[in-house]
This record gives C-alpha cells, sequence and structure tokens, in this order.
C-alpha cells in the first residue's frame, strides 16, 4: 500500500504537538500544538487556523481534543503513530514496536533524560489509549548515534561508571541529522546514505555530527544535550569543574548551576539580550557589543566543533547547515565558514546571501567541498522509519 498515512507526536513535559504525514509527501498535511497543558491557561492552536482553550486539559484531553480534527484530513485509516522519544540509551539502536517491553525500556532510561522521557511516555500512554488498535512506534533522538565506536562515545572516567550506570555520550537530534545527510546525498548525485558529511544542526538547542556513509561517527552533545556547542540558553562546553568554583565561590547548589547552564547562558547569557539571532543580528547591526560578542563566540565555537568532528571522517564531501538558524542566518554560515579555510571548505558570498530563507541550495564557492543549506524534516523522518519498521514486522505484530 502506498500513501500511507502516519501521525507523529512529540509529547512535552506542558505541550503535545502532533503532524500528521502522508508516505513519500513533503510537508504535513495537518499539524497542531496544544500548550501549557495541566494549566487553566491551557489552548490549542491548529493549521487549520483553529484555537481553542483547553483548561486544565492533561495529555489525554488535549489529544481527544486534536484527534476529531486529524479525522477530518484522513482519506484512509492511519498506518501508524510515530512517538519522538529523546533517549533510548544503548539498548534502542532503531525504531521500535511499543509495547509493554519497550515502554519499561523507555521508562528505564529516565534517568538519563528525566525532564524528556517522561513527557514522552505520557504522549505515548494518551495516543495508546484513545488508538488501541493503530501500532504505535517509538524513534529515538539518540538512535542514530548508536554507530559512534567507543572512543568517540567514552568519558576518560573510571569504567565502573559506564558500565554500571551508562555514563557515557549518547548525542541527540539524530533524526536530523540522519535526514539531512540523507537528502545531501541524494542532491550531490551521491545517493541516499552516502557521503562524509559534516552536519550542523543549530536551532535554540544545536548539535554537530560527523556521518559516514548513513553512519553517525561522532557528535557534539554528550550524556545530555548541554554538551557541545554553544545553543540559544545552553552553555554547552565548559570547564567540568566550574560547577565545584560556583558552589565555593557563590554558594551556589546544584540546582541553581544548572538553572544557569541550562536557561541563562548561551546566547542569551552572552548577549545579555535574548536567545533569538534574529534579534541579536539585529542588534549587532546597531551596534550592540553583547549581541557582536555572542554571534562571534557561537560560530567560533561551532567552527572549531566542526573541525575537531572531521577527524571522525576518511575525507569531507561536504557541509551542511540546518535548522531554524542554520537554514535561515546567512551571517551565521558566513561567519562560521570563515574558521573554517583549514578544511578547504569556501563560502559562495553571493549564493548565500541571496539563498531564500528556510530554502535548500548549495553555496560553496567553486573548488570548495559542498557547502547545502537544507530544511530538516524530522516529522518527516519519524513517519518514514516508523513506515519501514512496520513493513519488517509480521502481519500479526502490526494488525
Amino acid at each position: 500500500m502506498t500513501n500511507r498515512l502516519v501521525l507523529v507526536i512529540n509529547g512535552g513535559s506542558s505541550s503535545i504537538k502532533m503532524a500528521l504525514r502522508r508516505e513519500d509527501t513533503p510537508g504535513a498535511l495537518f499539524d497542531a500544538i496544544a500548550e501549557r497543558l495541566n494549566t487553566s491557561q491551557a489552548c490549542y492552536t491548529t493549521s487549520d487556523g483553529e484555537r481553542g482553550e483547553l483548561a486544565n486539559a492533561t495529555h489525554l484531553d488535549a489529544l481527544n481534543a486534536l484527534l476529531p480534527m486529524v479525522e477530518r484530513h484522513l482519506d484512509r485509516p492511519l498506518s501508524a503513530v510515530g512517538h519522538r522519544v529523546v533517549h533510548g540509551g544503548e539498548r534502542f539502536t532503531s525504531a521500535q514496536l511499543l509495547n509493554d517491553d519497550i515502554i519499561a525500556g523507555i521508562e528505564a532510561n529516565v534517568p538519563l533524560a528525566p525532564l524528556h522521557n517522561p513527557a514522552n511516555l505520557t504522549g505515548i500512554r494518551a495516543a495508546m489509549q484513545l488508538l488501541p488498535q493503530t501500532p504505535q512506534v517509538a524513534v529515538f533522538d539518540t538512535a542514530f548515534h548508536q554507530t559512534m565506536p567507543p572512543h568517540a562515545f567514552r568519558y576518560a572516567l573510571p569504567d565502573e561508571l559506564y558500565a554500571v550506570h551508562g555514563v557515557r555520550r549518547y548525542g541527540f537530534h539524530g533524526t536530523s541529522h540522519k535526514y539531512v545527510s540523507d537528502q545531501a546525498g541524494l542532491l550531490t548525485g551521491l545517493g541516499k546514505g552516502n557521503g562524509a558529511w559534516l552536519t550542523a544542526h543549530l536551532g535554540n538547542g544545536c548539535s554537530s555530527c560527523a556521518v559516514l556513509d548513513g553512519s553517525s561517527m561522532d557528535t557534539s552533545m554528550g550524556l545530555t544535550p548541554l554538551e557541545g556547542l554553544v545553543m540559544g540558553t545552553r552553555s554547552g562546553d565548559v570547564d567540568p569543574n566550574l560547577h565545584a568554583h560556583l558552589a565555593r565561590t557563590l554558594g551556589w547548589d546544584l540546582s541553581r548551576i544548572e538553572q544557569l547552564l541550562n536557561r541563562e547562558s548561551g546566547l542569551l547569557g552572552l548577549s545579555g539580550l535574548s536567545n533569538d539571532m534574529r534579534e541579536l543580528e539585529q542588534a549587532r547591526a546597531d551596534g550592540h557589543s553583547g549581541a557582536q560578542l555572542a554571534i562571534e563566540v557561537f560560530c567560533y565555537r561551532l567552527a572549531r566543533s566542526l573541525a575537531g568532528l572531521s577527524v571522525a571522517l576518511p575525507r569531507i564531501d561536504g557541509l551542511i547547515f540546518t535548522g531554524g538558524i542554520g537554514e535561515n542566518s546567512a551571517l551565521t554560515r558566513a561567519l562560521t565558514l570563515k574558521h573554517l579555510a583549514v578544511l578547504g571548505l569556501r563560502i559562495d558570498p553571493d549564493n548565500n546571501s541571496a539563498l531564500p530563507r528556510g530554502q535548500a541550495g548549495r553555496i560553496e564557492a567553486k573548488g570548495s567541498p559542498a557547502i547545502l543549506v537544507i530544511p530538516t524534516d524530522e516529522e518527516r523522518q519519524i513517519a518514514e522509519e516508523s513506515l519501514d519498521l512496520l513493513d519488517t514486522q509480521p502481519r500479526s505484530q502490526t494488525a
């Protein structure tokens, strides 16, 4: 059967997002988000322009309210519900058909993602209750990076912390890195799943990755999404002893330090102004020194990460920018490439500045490896992986 339909669900701690996707079709047929759940301000908006209040609604209530709107766009039954799950640990290296055992495995990884996995599970349980006859699939942010070799994913810590407690580098944004590297292979004629790529997913959360023939060889995020690049409000890499320094000198406890590193740092902390790159670019143009510094640090640290990741590849076929900043900020791309001449990567300034916001395109100068801007589509990736999994399952397991 072709043109199958998948409902993609992303359950957050106080929100639930959904998108209806058709097989091999770009863009969503319908999408919606319910926000501020479990509060009196709970509400929803849809791509049809509908808005409404859902006072004190739970995730189950919100999903129950939104499903009839999804059904108006169905011309056939749903083939699957695909759920984004942030952390799959070492157990889950690919998409999984949800059952009690898989749900228990997701629960077992809660200590690795205490904010995200419980929220993802809330969406899963709500969908399974309301759509009990539809196959439900979990697609993990971390799964793509399970191909990293030990020399890339191990920390230089006592072995017991890894063997018993799972302390290692896992990486995130896997669906995005996989999607754009596959698309890069198609756009350059190398073929889907082929090529040696450096990828930069740049949004409020940011990560970089080295991808070889469809496999992640290394990535910037680690045990948690805090490691690596400068982000909107996250610090990225800092001295590991910063926690002890702040505790000794300022008397801060662990909770306060975590708040600092995750919510008050990054572009926001450096600029003292905003975590939004669009606002910072305007402020930079107006002479705001904090905005200028934030952008320069962001781009330098990104370039340093990409150069470091290059050692995981036998060659570089190209560099890919994606995510809200990567797709839309010509300034970020240009400033980052200024630091990467050592890799032979050179940007065409005219093509870079002329590329329409949010559009795919090639922006490298003549003689440079490919430099591509590719809008990510994590929902499409989740839908495709969900259907690919169903195609491998015995009919009895999906009926």
